[in-house]
C-alpha cells in the first residue's frame, strides 16, 4: 500500500472512528486539548472532550488506534480508545488550574490515560479487570483503576470499541480482585458513582 493510500486510509478510519465516539458518548466539544508534542513520536495525548453524554464529561483519546483492527487491542476489541469521566461540568478555562474542580480532574485523568495508552502498546487490558500504579511512579504512583467497555457488552466482541479508565479506592480494587471486577462494577453503577472517576466519594466495598 503506498503512502497515500495508508494516509487516506487512516483519514477514512478518523471519521469512521470519530462517528462511534459520538455514538457513544455525545457530541465532542469543539476545543481539542492538542499536545505539544505529538504521541507518536513519544510525546503526550491529544484530549478530546465530550460534555453532552452523561452529566460531567467524558475525556477520551483517538490516537490508540490509528487504522482500522490496528493499535490498541484486547479479549473483546480489535482496536479501541479510552475514555475517563469526571462529574465536573467542562470549563476549558480552568484546564490548567488545579485549584478548579474541572482542571484537578483533568490534571489526575491526563497523567493516567498517557500512561495507560502507552502502557496498552504492549499489554491487553480488559474489561473487568484492575491495575495498580507502582508507588515509585510520580504523580501515579499508588492509585488503582479498573476497566470495562463502555456503551457496549463486555463480553460482546466488536471491531471497535470503547475501553473505560476508572479511578478507584484501594479498598475497592481489593474487593475486585477478590470478588470479580463485574461485582466492584455493579456496586459503583448501583451507588450512582459509575462511570466517574472522581474519588471525593465514599468507598463501596
Amino acid at each position: 500500500m503506498s503512502d497515500d493510500d495508508n494516509s487516506r486510509l487512516a483519514e477514512e478510519w478518523y471519521e469512521r472512528k470519530s462517528e462511534l465516539m459520538r455514538d457513544l458518548l455525545g457530541p465532542e466539544h469543539e476545543m481539542v486539548l492538542h499536545a505539544m508534542v505529538p504521541y507518536y513520536v513519544g510525546g503526550t495525548l491529544d484530549l478530546y472532550f465530550y460534555p453532552k453524554g452523561v452529566p460531567g464529561v467524558g475525556v477520551a483519546t483517538k490516537e490508540l488506534s490509528d487504522l482500522p483492527n490496528e493499535g490498541s487491542s484486547n479479549e473483546v476489541f480489535d482496536s479501541y480508545e479510552m475514555v475517563m469521566f469526571t462529574r465536573h461540568p467542562l470549563a476549558i478555562d480552568d484546564k490548567d488550574e488545579a485549584a478548579t474542580p474541572f482542571g484537578r480532574a483533568l490534571q489526575n485523568m491526563s497523567p493516567i490515560l498517557n500512561c495507560m495508552a502507552r502502557y496498552s502498546e504492549e499489554a491487553s487490558l480488559n474489561p473487568r479487570e484492575t491495575c495498580e500504579f507502582p508507588e515509585e511512579f510520580e504523580s501515579l504512583g499508588g492509585k488503582c483503576l479498573i476497566f470495562d467497555s463502555y456503551g457496549q457488552a463486555a463480553d460482546e466482541p466488536a471491531d471497535f470499541g470503547l475501553l473505560l479508565v476508572i479511578e478507584i479506592h484501594r479498598s475497592e480494587m481489593e474487593y475486585a480482585r477478590k470478588q470479580g471486577g463485574q461485582l466492584l462494577l455493579d456496586r459503583l453503577k448501583e451507588a450512582g458513582y459509575y462511570p466517574y472517576s472522581d474519588l471525593d466519594r465514599p468507598a463501596v466495598a
